[in-house]
């Protein structure tokens, strides 16, 4: 964790964010204990990108802890409209509260604002890069649903190009042992090197298949996407990727009876209603559990004193992010600052490898 922000899930330690779990799981257990935590504490929510799940959920956390909400999801509303930078929004807000979770489309941007806030932030995810509090959701998810995640085959279907969940999810699983992925997408989809690089310096191992019923039989998880149509730069090029994957009750017949279904949603068409019903499917137990994890969360970040963003790499000069979606590239002031790991460089903000 950078600070007391929660920007990337990995900032933290394996025991640090179990920590966040187990006292998500006693919330969720004996919820009215916890009723007047966060009394007279304001949470702000940030939402320069749509969202349901995640911006309700963070709100009802609030709310279930005693607290009170302020924010908006629609920077239109806002003085974003009148040219307003992100540094002087998160330095503005921040007074006004004690917390902050934001969305955001652009890549970095919500590391970007915590260099500028007074206040715990919290990336409620930005853009096709990272979504750690859905995999705190996950994590507890599974953990109540599944118990020990060491030694677990774990299939992951759909846009594993763009999705954030996708690569905060990876992120974190490869700290547990003996894990295997199997990678259920398109060509055109397929994992960027970048994660591929994160599991094969943890230990774990994956490989790459185009169908769900080539690995359905031997997954312990399944954790279905939607194919992103925010994140395609033409109609047709979505076109040619959506209904690739549809998960349906005759795949399902494949499947160990204690399979887990996961989908951070919303589902457009890749999980068909017929599945709601199975006692596999636990997508909609999973956007519950959702609060639970966010209440754990923000009582962990408002019992922390030490409110610093600190970046780990170097500035990088007048050296560019090869990501056009980077913060770097489309905030003014936001210079690059490049982290190594062995001989690759990368954006910190991004996480797009630089050359050399």
């Amino acid at each position: 964790m950078r600070k007391n922000h929660l920007i990337d899930l990995c900032d933290l330690t394996r025991e640090q964010w179990e920590e966040i779990v187990d006292l998500a799981v006693q919330i969720s257990q004996n919820p009215s204990a916890y009723a007047e935590a966060g009394k007279g504490k304001i949470l702000a929510t940030l939402f320069y990108e749509p969202s349901t799940r995640t911006k309700m959920s963070f709100q009802t956390a609030m709310f279930r802890l005693g607290g009170n909400v302020i924010g908006f999801d629609n920077p239109q509303t806002s003085s974003v409209s009148k040219g307003e930078s992100l540094a002087d929004t998160l330095k503005i807000v921040s007074g006004y509260v004690d917390v902050i979770a934001m969305r955001h489309s652009i890549e970095g941007a919500v590391l970007a604002a915590a260099q500028a806030a007074d206040c715990p932030v919290i990336n409620a995810g930005d853009g096709g890069h990272l979504h750690p509090t859905q995999t705190l959701t996950d994590l507890v998810t599974l953990r109540i649903e599944l118990g020990d995640l060491n030694h677990r085959v774990i299939g992951i279907c759909g846009d594993l190009k763009n999705g954030r969940t996708v690569h905060s999810l990876i992120n974190t699983l490869c700290h547990y042992q003996d894990i295997e992925f199997v990678l259920i997408s398109t060509p055109e989809l397929l994992l960027p090197a970048r994660f591929k690089e994160v599991i094969h310096r943890s230990g774990c191992r994956y490989r790459e298949v185009l169908s769900i019923e080539e690995a359905i039989a031997e997954l312990d998880v399944l954790y279905m996407t939607r194919i992103q149509k925010e994140r395609f730069t033409s109609l047709e090029l979505y076109n040619q990727q959506k209904n690739v994957y549809v998960l349906d009750s005759a795949k399902l017949c494949l499947a160990k009876p204690e399979l887990k279904i996961l989908h951070p949603l919303p589902r457009v068409d890749e999980i068909e209603p017929s599945v709601d019903t199975d006692p596999r499917a636990l997508y909609f137990k999973q956007a519950r559990y959702g609060v639970f994890a966010r209440m754990a969360l923000i009582l962990t970040l408002l019992s922390s004193q030490n409110k610093e963003a600190v970046l780990h790499g170097n500035t990088a000069g007048d050296t560019r992010c090869p990501n056009p979606n980077c913060i770097t590239n489309l905030e003014e002031g936001t210079p690059l600052s490049v982290i190594r790991e062995g001989d690759q460089s990368y954006c910190e903000y991004c996480d797009s490898p630089l050359k050399d």
